[in-house]
């Protein structure tokens, strides 16, 4: 006569072993950023897609305020590490209060952030030149090993696994250059890489040559 534990673990494996394993597939992100000729509005395409959605915003009260959202991004950046300067933070908020809470271009407070030495410097920041190029600050700069490591997949692929599938193309660093400045998705599954159009020519090279590096 079986003893009750080994009755239960067949019955176990049993039910374990004719268990089908069913596989889920998202849908692709298609949820996009309002546009705007506001600074932040480059910083937000280039940083905010690096952890969420574009549609994430909207899980955000309506009609929240300048202060509120600046306080919002620098719980981003102090709570969940985002990787957001102070100026870009302070842009950030001006570009979400406008298009998406209740705040207006016109403000006076908007117009002066929008005018500041910060804000040029935010613009002009991935202007440098190649001297300044250098690529683990561009890395950590633009977010990119949030969604990138060497060796392995993270979000987006490895570079090690970029660097094998481009290794053999005449215009592989085009080629990489291209996707980082212009984003897309599709080439490595569904998630999504957000543009960097702000990245100057001597950075795209830097981070390529990186890339193909390895």
């Amino acid at each position: 006569m079986q003893s009750p534990l080994i009755f239960f673990l067949c019955a176990f494996f049993s039910s374990y072993a004719f268990a089908q394993v069913n596989e889920i597939t998202l849908p692709a992100d298609n949820s996009r950023l309002l546009e705007s000729t506001l600074p932040g509005y480059a910083i937000a395409q280039r940083k905010c897609g690096i952890c969420h959605s574009a549609d994430y915003i909207n899980f955000q009260p309506p009609g929240m305020s300048l202060t509120q959202w600046t306080a919002e991004m620098n719980k981003m950046q102090h709570s969940y590490g985002a990787p957001l300067a102070p100026a870009e933070i302070a842009q950030l908020g001006t570009y979400l209060a406008v298009a998406y809470g209740s705040a207006s271009a016109t403000d006076p407070a908007i117009v002066a952030l929008t005018n500041s030495a910060e804000a040029a410097s935010v613009r002009s920041d991935s202007a440098a030149s190649a001297e300044n190029a250098a690529v683990p600050a561009l890395l950590t700069r633009n977010g990119c090993l949030g969604c990138h490591a060497i060796d392995q997949k993270v979000v987006g692929p490895g570079f090690k696994e970029v660097a094998t599938r481009y290794k053999n193309k005449g215009d592989a660093l085009a080629t990489l250059e291209a996707s980082i400045r212009n984003g897309g998705s599709g080439k490595w599954g569904n998630a999504a890489m957000p543009p960097m159009p702000d990245l100057s020519a001597a950075e795209l090279t830097a981070l390529a040559r990186f890339v193909m590096g390895q």
